[in-house]
Order: C-alpha cells, then structure tokens, then sequence
C-alpha cells in the first residue's frame, strides 16, 4: 500500500492499537484476535480524534461507521500487516533523512537466545553519549512490538537500535523484512523455546536469518569471535556468497570494574556494546563510563541489599543456557529456582541437568518452584508456585537471614513477588 498519504511532510508519526490511548491525529490500528476484535472501537477512535483508523476489509456493516469518517476509515486485507507495512515504509522515510551521521540514518538489529535486551540497553547506554538515539523499549521485540518501536522514529532520531526475538522458524525472518537493518548482532544461541523450534539446530537456523538478511543486502554485522555456534552460523550465511559488508570482531573479556551488573556472563554483553560504540567514534573509556552508569532494572541481573539478605534478582527470562550461566556466575550460597518453561520434550532433562549441577556444587540451601522440578530426582523442596513459598516465608516456616540469594526463573514463576518478603 502506498502510504504517502500519511508519512509525506511529517517529522513524526502517533500510531496505537489501543483506543484508550487516542491522541488528537494519530492513526488507530484496529487489530484483531482470538479474544478481541479493535474494529468495534475504530468509530470511537474518530470521534476521539484519531486521523485515520485502519480496519479489516471483511468488517460488518454494523461497523462501518458513520458516513462522515468514510474517508478516514481505511480498510486493509489485514490490520496486522498493514501496520508492519507502515513501519517499513516508515523508517524508510525516516533513514533517508540525511543526519549528522551521513547520507542515511542507521538501524542496528540485535536477536539472541540469551542477553539480547541487556545488550540493547548497554548498547544504547554508550550510543546515547554521542547521539540522539531510539530504541526498544522493555522487550517489544515481537511481530507487533518492533513495528510500533520503528513507528516511534522521528527526525531528531540520528540511529535506531532495535531488539527482535523469536519463538518459532522464521520469526527473525518476519521481523528483518520490517527492520530492514543496516547492522546486526546476534549475542549467542542456546536451549530456549525449544517448543517452538523444535531442536537447538532450529534456534541456530532462526536465530542466522538474521545473518542471512545481512549478507544478501551486504549490510555489516558485529561478531562474537570466540562463540564457535555463531562462528558456524556465520560461515553458512556468507558460504557461496558475494557480500561486501564489514565484519565487526569482539572478543569475550573479563568483567570490567565498577558496573552495576551482576553475573560474568554479562562481559560478553558489555564487550558486545563496546564493539558497536567503537564503530561509531564512542573509544572504549567513554563507553565503559556509559556502561558503568547504567542501572539494570526490570529483575535482569539486579543486586538488591534488602534489611536481611543480599539478592541477585535475575527473574525477568530463563532457559536451560542462561539458567546454567547463573549458576555458573554465582558465588551465593542460597538458590531460589524457577522452572524453565517451552523447553518441549527436553524439559525433563534441562530440569534434572541443572539439579545435578547444583549437587555437584554441594548446595544445600536450595528452593525449586514449579511442577516441572517435582519430575527430577532431588533432594530440594519444590513449592508450586511462588505464592505458596512466599506464604511459607511470612508464616516463617523457611526463615532467610544474611543470605546471599540467587533468584531465578523464567517470567511465568513470578519469582519477583519473594522480593518484599526476603
């Protein structure tokens, strides 16, 4: 679709699917699922003041809406692709701006089963010590959160660093014809979401489609030097290939002084953001200061002192590859452990890996919680759920007192909640 009509002479665009959120001339995209239907609130999104409402062809009648928004009602085959398609023609518009930076406004796009939002952070972190910067906020990194990152692009924008994760074959695809990224980084490949890729070749495929995109558009990519997996995947990208990019190398170093990140395994995200910093002019001192100012929050590799205990919260994402770094990083003597989850049939076998790592360690002081540990063969109590082990807490039948305590699990545990009782 051409969209002239809607990016021509504007320095920024307001675009939500969400009708609570109607701001005087934005463009309300009216999405649709399995629980929901956005059409049924695009006449409301007019009359709120929206300049445009993007609906589905095959509405009803019933929500045609009033004649008087014939014109402002722009009906598409689907909602969801056509506000991708905006995206792209978006950015677009807004690279070939010219910029301090050269003749176009560059994009980098960052994937990875492990650290890809750390990474983003410290990178925009060192970035935003030269320039005016946009990017990923939380973990938009979907095939509706990068869209709405990339529409959020404005002329003061100089570059553009934007997160893509992926859950199934062809995700990073999807997601690299919307982005169309000049630069890429993919931080490492690991045992997550094995549900939806099906093996650990698969996530090395998804994962490499970000190197495919590069070569075949001769963009650039930033390395890992020592990862033998994305040494792999980079070799079959460019295989056979005439490509005429630039290859960014980096190397895993130790754990730099004075961050406020807890965990070595964050020196390979640290180095990673070194690496696109030097790129653009930013020497490693200067980056270093922006890495060591940075403050992790949303419980990604968090230290938090609490009145009784000193924790390491790492609750925010877990698999099997980022469970076994934390341990590996961690010189506490307590665990609390959430279950992996969408490990497919290799859940039973991640579970009891990491408990048999625990007892190689000869840890005692050991909470699992979820019902995937109650398959393994071990000696640790297992609560349900972190509700039952937080009532636990404050009926003081498990006392914690001057403990240095790994909290651990994926999102879905809700591990965050022990915080106010630990």
């Amino acid at each position: 679709m051409d969209w002239n009509f809607l990016t021509t002479g504007k320095d920024s665009l307001t675009v939500t699917t969400d009708s609570r959120k109607i701001t005087r001339g934005c463009v309300f995209v009216a999405l649709r699922g399995e629980h929901f239907d956005g059409n049924q609130f695009a006449q409301q999104a007019l009359e709120m003041g929206a300049a445009y409402a993007l609906v589905d062809e095959d509405i009803p009648a019933t929500c045609s809406q009033k004649r008087e928004y014939d014109g402002k009602l722009i009906r598409v085959e689907n909602t969801m692709a056509a506000l991708q398609d905006l995206a792209r023609a978006w950015v677009r518009k807004w690279r070939q701006t010219p910029s301090p930076l050269g003749k176009s406004r560059p994009v980098i796009a960052i994937t990875g089963t492990n650290g890809k939002t750390t990474t983003k952070e410290l990178t925009a972190s060192v970035l935003s010590t030269r320039y005016r910067i946009h990017y990923t906020q939380g973990n938009y990194n979907n095939s509706l959160g990068v869209p709405l990152t990339l529409l959020q692009l404005n002329g003061s924008h100089e570059l553009a660093v934007v997160e893509m994760g992926a859950s199934h074959p062809g995700d990073i695809e999807e997601l690299v014809q919307i982005v169309e990224p000049d630069y890429g980084l993919i931080t490492n490949v690991g045992y997550a979401h094995l549900q939806g890729f099906g093996s650990f070749e698969g996530v090395m495929q998804t994962k490499g489609e970000l190197y495919d995109y590069l070569v075949a558009h001769n963009g650039s990519v930033f390395r890992n030097a020592d990862n033998a997996y994305l040494s792999q995947m980079w070799e079959k990208a460019t295989a056979g290939q005439s490509w005429s990019g630039q290859e960014y190398l980096y190397h895993r170093e130790p754990m730099p002084d004075g961050t406020h990140l807890v965990g070595e395994y964050n020196a390979e995200n640290i180095a990673a953001a070194l690496c696109i910093g030097e790129r653009f002019g930013i020497g490693r001192e200067e980056g270093l200061q922006a890495i060591r100012a940075y403050i992790p929050s949303n419980n990604r590799s968090q230290a938090m002192q609490t009145t009784k205990n000193r924790l390491v919260v790492d609750a925010y994402n877990a698999n099997y590859t980022s469970m076994q770094a934390a341990l590996n990083s961690f010189d506490g003597d307590t665990y609390i452990l959430g279950a992996m989850r969408e490990l497919g049939d290799f859940s039973h076998t991640a579970h009891q890996n990491i408990v048999n790592m625990l007892l190689e360690r000869k840890a005692e002081n050991v909470y699992l919680v979820g019902d995937e540990w109650k398959e393994t063969t071990s000696p640790y109590p297992v609560s349900a759920s972190a509700e039952e082990l937080k009532e636990q807490i404050e009926r003081k039948a498990i006392s914690f007192a001057n403990q240095h305590i790994l909290i651990k699990g994926s999102r879905s545990n809700r591990l965050e909640q022990l915080i106010e009782v630990l």
